[in-house]
């Protein structure tokens, strides 16, 4: 017996598939390809992007920063498909951009990915991080 799941991403997927091919006026703004989860998370002086790509090395990686978009790519290579009854891993090329709602300091980006999961820290331009202000009391 073979028990698979129903994926409504991929049936949301064959069924815009079936509209553009029908001619129907649809707007197709998907992003081809897999799709990575990741987490951003703001902190004072940095954003941390964590994100999960199980399987890949860092060479299979590329991280473009500029302003305040990071880009961030790579390809799922296929396993071996001999005797293939069903497949749920994700397999071909991902792309996933985002923008932070702050400019970035991209020269001082660091990168780092352990057990599949990539951490990204991007620090926060000096004009985008929170200043302190010294209150000075004055006596009349």
């Amino acid at each position: 017996m073979i028990t698979s799941r129903v994926d409504p991403f991929r049936r949301m997927e064959r069924l815009l598939d079936a509209l553009m091919e029908s001619g129907a006026p649809v707007s197709d703004t998907r992003q081809r390809g897999v799709r990575v989860p990741l987490n951003v998370t703001a902190k004072d002086d940095a954003f941390i992007i964590t994100a999960w790509v199980p399987g890949l090395d860092a060479s299979d990686l590329r991280i473009e920063a500029l302003d305040d978009t990071v880009v961030l790519e790579g390809e799922f290579k296929a396993p071996e498909a001999e005797g293939l009854l069903l497949q749920e891993i994700p397999v071909g090329p991902f792309k996933r951009v985002i923008t932070l709602p702050a400019p970035l300091e991209s020269g001082a980006a660091e990168a780092e990915l352990v057990n599949g999961v990539l951490t990204l820290r991007l620090p926060k331009a000096e004009a985008a991080r929170p200043k302190e202000i010294k209150v000075v009391a004055k006596k009349k």
